[in-house]
């Protein structure tokens, strides 16, 4: 594999280029870091031009001056900047345990000052190295590589995420063979970021970059990651962080202040870097809120945009109307340097081109987008139809990157959140794959299966065309197979009645937490039925309480920023718990999103609820209903968890989007109330009771028509 380079925040990018040019000519292994990482001692931060980490070269530090020295004080400067460099590097290193033998640092960092061009040496020099670089090459030949297993902890501690995994030391764990031990295991194999996400979370273009990957793949801790970086590369920049969904609070400021840490040694600058929510509430500002204060405009709060545009179109409007007020402004206030969006399928394209016009140059503007979320959409948003064009129909925002420079558009290809087998169900479930009227939903481009991490077993992906899809081993890491059992890692469960479902899962969690080692707040209830959470929580917490188990439901005995709390079982309606993940997540009530109803939106929240889980997960629900998601999913694990279907066609796809469209609450009340009348009709008929032609002229030359228009054969 060669050489993986990854452009950082360079002082010089064209003398950066330069010396990864040099390297590629003699490193075919490893990864150089241009600009990164930030060194903090307790007064100061020390600049690293490049790292290289090679398990050929080891482990060397460059510096690239901005001239070549003409006296003996340039020569004391450049002495003192590397000595120092090295110093602060062994430090550094030295704090983490895996690049410690006994007192010592299993590595010897090696440090070099290079030149543009040849420089005669000094008399001062003694340790360290000075050259051109021309020379780089074959001093690099002479050095010593380092075993693979330091190089994997050298990766971890300069790319700071050894910083959070495990989050949780686990003393309590005590038997090898627990969820809690597996979770451990699991926990300290997320040590390192995989090639894909060390771009993202490092790569620096001057102006927008897309990362985009699956659900569970990464894209919440490079963005933090991001943010922490740049705050320290650059502490006067005016950074925001923003989301959609609330919930995502408590983890962007739990990431963000670890990895500031990490970077210098403080906690973020909270008047520089703000985790703030796209719109806000009265008690706390959000980037749209902010942003009409500051165009002298009061902000619209939820309830007054939900009463003028309806409940799904609130924020839009909302930001719709900001927009036509930003757009013809006589000054645009520019309020941010950097803005690192989560969540961007969730938000509005007004929202982008706001942010778009309150960002200054070169608009550092950074989205995370979750490929195949919205499992019918017809295809991610181009960057016009997010921050739209200029005055002549121009492109404001391009994502093409020249050579060897910093990518502009990221593909995060591995899902480190879910198991294989709880993704496949999830998709399956989706979509509709074992459904018995067919398919509910299916992206427009057949070819984004591969794209999120599917092989293809038997077919082509082409519209019409029988498939057989299946998880690609490479799109998982393998602690999953190592470490986890199939048939325990998705379980399914049906029951007569709401009781019988809520006394099986409370006997389970507090097996989960007496006897399988697992704590409190590793354990996420998802309710899929958001207008009835606030009152369908209780009994199931009280339930947990006769076990003497605490629990809380998010934003309702807590606030809604906080969703996991130590020593508790957390509770959360889809939208609370969207965003967040736990090891063990129990999807109860799942007959909730098994009617025809606007079924597309309740699949959707079936995913999304099964994609919460980081190792198992619970599907349960009851009455008759939940037989139709149990049946579905059941056939997912019968298949070996492969994907059997066929694609529809363009036409298919328009016909299934108008059928399952989503509509509003009173017009299901309505068709349920209409379809018991039908039914009692089509009854009294088979009992004899009354006959089609009992029926007025007018109405039966309608039955006649409707069946005209019904699908199905000609008789």
């Amino acid at each position: 594999m060669p050489l993986d380079v990854v452009y950082g925040e360079s002082r010089d990018r064209t003398a950066a280029q330069a010396l990864a040019q040099a390297l590629r000519e003699v490193v075919t292994d490893g990864t150089v870091y241009l600009g990164y990482p930030v060194l903090a001692t307790a007064d100061e931060r020390v600049e690293v031009d490049a790292l290289l980490v090679s398990s050929s070269h080891g482990l060397v530090a460059f510096l690239l001056p901005d001239s070549t020295p003409s006296g003996p004080d340039d020569w004391t400067d450049l002495i003192r900047d590397q000595d120092r460099l090295y110093s602060v590097l062994e430090s550094h290193l030295g704090r983490h345990e895996a690049l410690r033998r006994g007192r010592r640092l299993a590595i010897h960092p090696e440090t070099a000052t290079v030149f543009s061009v040849p420089v005669p040496p000094s008399e001062d020099v003694h340790e360290g190295t000075y050259i051109a670089l021309h020379q780089v090459a074959d001093w690099l030949r002479g050095l010593s590589g380092i075993d693979p297993d330091l190089e994997r902890a050298l990766h971890a501690a300069l790319q700071r995420v050894s910083t959070i995994k495990p989050s949780k030391k686990r003393t309590k764990v005590t038997k090898a063979s627990s969820r809690g031990a597996v979770l451990k295991v699991i926990e300290a194999g997320i040590a390192n970021l995989d090639r894909w996400q060390k771009q993202a979370a490092i790569e620096s273009p001057e102006g927008p970059q897309r990362i985009r990957g699956l659900a569970g793949s990464g894209k919440t801790v490079v963005l933090a990651l991001k943010a922490a970086y740049w705050h320290a590369q650059n502490p006067d920049w005016r950074i925001a962080v923003t989301f959609a969904s609330r919930a995502l609070y408590q983890q962007f400021d739990d990431l963000i202040t670890r990895f500031s840490f990490e970077h210098s040694n403080d906690k973020p600058d909270p008047d520089k870097l703000k985790v703030i929510h796209s719109w806000g509430s009265r008690g706390r500002a959000g980037v749209y809120s902010t942003i009409a204060h500051a165009l002298g405009v009061e902000p619209l709060d939820f309830l007054t945009a939900r009463k003028k545009y309806g409940m799904d179109a609130a924020f839009q409007g909302a930001c719709a109307e900001l927009l036509a007020v930003a757009t013809t402004a006589t000054h645009v206030p520019q309020l941010f340097d950097a803005v690192l969006i989560d969540e961007a399928q969730d938000l509005p394209p007004e929202f982008f081109q706001l942010v778009y016009l309150c960002t200054t140059e070169p608009k550092r503007i950074v989205w995370g987008y979750d490929e195949l979320q919205r499992l019918s959409e017809a295809a991610m948003p181009s960057t016009d139809e997010l921050f739209g064009t200029g005055p002549r129909g121009e492109s404001r925002v391009t994502l093409q990157a020249a050579p060897d420079t910093p990518r502009r558009d990221i593909v995060l290809p591995v899902c480190y959140r879910n198991t294989p087998w709880a993704l496949a169900t999830a998709h399956a479930l989706g979509i509709g794959v074992y459904r018995k009227g067919g398919l509910l939903q299916h992206p427009d481009d057949p070819t984004l299966w591969t794209e999120i991490g599917y092989n293809v077993v038997n077919g082509h992906l082409q519209a019409g065309a029988a498939v057989t899809l299946k998880r690609s081993t490479d799109s998982a890491p393998k602690y999953f197979a190592e470490q986890l059992v199939t048939d325990d890692a998705v379980v399914l469960q049906s029951f007569p009645d709401e009781a019988a479902q809520d006394l099986w899962v409370a006997d389970q969690i507090a097996t989960n937490i007496s006897t399988d080692e697992l704590e409190p707040d590793d354990i996420l209830i998802v309710l899929p039925d958001t207008y009835r959470a606030k009152t369908r929580g209780p009994r199931l917490m009280k339930m947990l309480r006769e076990r003497g188990i605490a629990s809380h439901q998010v934003g309702v005995t807590t606030s809604a920023d906080e969703v996991f709390r130590p020593d508790s079982v957390a509770l959360a309606h889809i939208y609370r718990a969207k965003g967040n993940e736990a090891p063990m997540v129990y999807v109860v009530d799942a007959q909730h999103c098994a009617t025809e109803f606007n079924a597309v939106t309740r699949r959707n929240i079936l995913f999304t609820a099964i994609t919460r889980s980081r190792a198992w997960v619970r599907i349960c629900g009851h009455g008759d209903l939940v037989d139709v998601i149990v049946d579905e999913a059941q056939q997912v694990v019968d298949s070996q968890f492969q994907l059997k279907f066929r694609i529809p066609t363009d036409d298919e796809l328009r016909r299934l989007r108008h059928l399952h469209r989503d509509r509003p609450a009173e017009q299901e009340a309505s068709v349920r109330r209409n379809t018991s009348r039908l039914v009692s009709f089509l009854e009294a008929v088979d009992r004899g009771e009354m006959d089609v032609h009992d029926l007025p002229d007018d109405v039966q030359a309608r039955l006649a028509q409707l069946q005209q228009e019904l699908p199905g054969d000609d008789d």
